[in-house]
C-alpha cells in the first residue's frame, strides 16, 4: 500500500472528527461571514490545533476571503487547505552529510522512541546506508531488550552494555564500532526521564560532549519523539525537552490512534520545529518522512 493510502487510512479518526466538522460548518452557512468563521475557529480548537495556531489560520482565511472576494464555500475550503499546508511548511530531510552522521533520539518512555528507531533504521538501510544503534537508555533493562528486538527486525547491529551503565560510555563504544565498520549513520537511544530534568540535561550534555570529542564536525540530528494521542500534553513535553536539548526535528507517532491530528499545526506554531517523520502504524514501514501537502490532502480527500 502506498504511504499516502496508509496515511489516509491512519488519519481516518482525525479526518472524521476534524474535516467532518469543518465540512459541516461550511455546509451549514449559506454565505461566508463572521459567524461561519467563528464556528470554524471553535472546530479547529477542539481538534487540538491550539488557540494561537487557530487564530493565525482564521486571520489568514479572513484576509484571503476579503482580498479575493470569495463567495463560494468551495473556494473558501480550497483557501483553507492552502493555508494549512503553508502553515506546516515543507518537510525537512535528515542531515546525514558526514560518515558517520549521528541521530540522537529523545522523548518520554511510551512515546514510541524504540519503535521509531527500529523503523528509521530499516528505512535508512533501504536507502543503502549502513546503520548502527547505541542503546544509551540504560535506565531500564526493558528498553535495551525492546531495542534489541527492533534492531533484529531491521537487521542492524546494536551496541549495548548492562542496565545502569553510563550512557555516554555506550555512545563512546558505538562511535568506535561505527568508525571500525565505516557505518554511515549512528542512531542513539536515550533515557526519557523528563520528571527529573536536571538528570536528563546532564546526561544529554555528557553524551554530546563525547560525540563532539570523538566525532568533531559530524552531522548531528536531535529528534524528539512525541505521542500524538496525548494532544496538548505533547506540546508541554516538547517545550520541556526543548529546554534540555537542541532539537532539530520531531517524530509524531500514533497518528492513527488519535482524532486530534490538529496537533501537527499547534506544534509547528508553538515550537517552530519541523516535523520530520510521521508514524501511522506498528509495521516497520509505517514511519515515513513528513510531507505537509500529503498530510493535508489525506485530511481533505
Amino acid at each position: 500500500m502506498a504511504f499516502l493510502d496508509k496515511l489516509k487510512a491512519g488519519l481516518s479518526k482525525t479526518k472524521n472528527a476534524f474535516m467532518g466538522q469543518i465540512k459541516e460548518v461550511f455546509s451549514a452557512f449559506v454565505r461566508i461571514d463572521e459567524d461561519m468563521l467563528e464556528e470554524l475557529e471553535e472546530v479547529l480548537i477542539c481538534a487540538d490545533v491550539g488557540a494561537s495556531a487557530t487564530e493565525e489560520i482564521i486571520e489568514a482565511l479572513r484576509a484571503r476571503i476579503k482580498a479575493e472576494r470569495l463567495t463560494e464555500r468551495e473556494e473558501a475550503m480550497a483557501a483553507l487547505r492552502e493555508i494549512l499546508i503553508g502553515m506546516i511548511g515543507e518537510g525537512e530531510p535528515l542531515c546525514l552529510d558526514t560518515t558517520p552522521a549521528v541521530v540522537l533520539v529523545i522523548g518520554v518512555n511510551g512515546a514510541g522512541k524504540t519503535t521509531s528507531i527500529g523503523k528509521m533504521s530499516a528505512r535508512l538501510k533501504e536507502q543503502g546506508k549502513s546503520v548502527v544503534v547505541a542503546a544509551a537508555d540504560t535506565f531500564r533493562a526493558a528498553a535495551i531488550d525492546q531495542l534489541a528486538v527492533w534492531c533484529e527486525r531491521a537487521d542492524v547491529p546494536l551496541v549495548k552494555q548492562n542496565e545502569g551503565s553510563d550512557p555516554a560510555a555506550v555512545v563512546y563504544d558505538a562511535i568506535g564500532y561505527a568508525r571500525s565498520h565505516a557505518n554511515d549513520v549512528l542512531i542513539v537511544d536515550t533515557a526519557g526521564r523528563l520528571h527529573n530534568k536536571k538528570n536528563l540535561m546532564d546526561e544529554l550534555a555528557k553524551i554530546n560532549r563525547v560525540i563532539d570529542r570523538e566525532l568533531p564536525g559530524a552531522a548531528r540530528e536531535t529528534l524528539l519523539v512525541l505521542d500524538a494521542t496525548t494532544g496538548q500534553n505533547a506540546i508541554m513535553q516538547a517545550k520541556e525537552f526543548k529546554n534540555a536539548a537542541a532539537i532539530t526535528g520531531l517524530t509524531l507517532n500514533k497518528m492513527d490512534g488519535t482524532a486530534k491530528g490538529g496537533i501537527v499545526f499547534a506544534i509547528k506554531k508553538e515550537l517552530g520545529i519541523p516535523v520530520k517523520f510521521i508514524g501511522v502504524g506498528e509495521k516497520i514501514d509505517d514511519l515515513q518522512p513528513f510531507d505537509a501537502a500529503e498530510f493535508v490532502e489525506a485530511l481533505f480527500n
